[in-house]
């Protein structure tokens, strides 16, 4: 039996290694496995920036990785706490972007200012108990390579948006975006679609 199987099924101990990891009341890992821990246990890509005043909660218990060359700007933050957080190579994240895993990043991906993307959602369903206190939900968002998503855009929980589409500056992607696709608009709908036959953008 592995260490971490029996980390898993003792619950007493699951919490005490929890508690060694990440800070209390807050989602974001101590010291000493910022320091210690993740540089060696995270990928990072060659010359792959992260800006100095990005917030890069990431733990041990999920991957990040980041690929060659790409660049994580100021003020972003990025939490893997509940999901992988995987970025491609020749990936830009925007100024004050938000990622919550399970996040997938391809290569080439362009994400403009105050972009958010979050895997994670509150349960509400039980009405006896605050939204705050009741089990999250994941589901993986999948960007696609050579997408640029524009400013102040949100990308919900469980969307893939496609290779080469584009994402209109405000908007709210709530469903997938087929590739080579421009969508706007809250909810974001597809308003134009690549034409391979005449090299053109057709609306649709």
């Amino acid at each position: 039996m592995s260490l971490l199987t029996i980390v898993k099924s003792n619950p007493r101990l699951k919490k005490f290694v929890h508690w060694l990891i990440v800070q209390s009341g807050r989602s974001a890992p101590r010291l000493w496995v910022k320091w210690f821990v993740n540089p060696f246990l995270h990928k990072r890509g060659k010359s792959s920036v992260v800006r100095f005043y990005s917030r890069m909660d990431v733990f041990p218990f999920n991957n990040f990785e980041l690929g060659a060359y790409s660049v994580i700007e100021d003020f972003v933050a990025i939490n893997n706490g509940v999901g992988d957080v995987i970025i491609g190579h020749h990936t830009g994240v925007g100024l004050s972007n938000i990622i919550i895993g399970p996040v997938t990043l391809g290569n080439y991906v362009t994400m403009a200012q105050h972009v958010v993307l979050s895997g994670l959602n509150h349960g509400f369903e039980d009405v006896t108990i605050s939204t705050r206190l009741q089990k999250v939900v994941t589901k993986q968002i999948t960007v696609c390579d050579d997408v640029w998503i524009g400013a102040n855009s949100v990308i919900t929980a469980g969307v893939t948006i496609g290779k080469h589409s584009v994402i209109g500056a405000g908007s709210v992607v709530t469903k997938d975006i087929p590739e080579y696709c421009v969508a706007v608009g809250n909810p974001a709908k597809v308003i134009k679609k690549y034409n391979f036959k005449t090299s053109t953008w057709d609306r649709v």
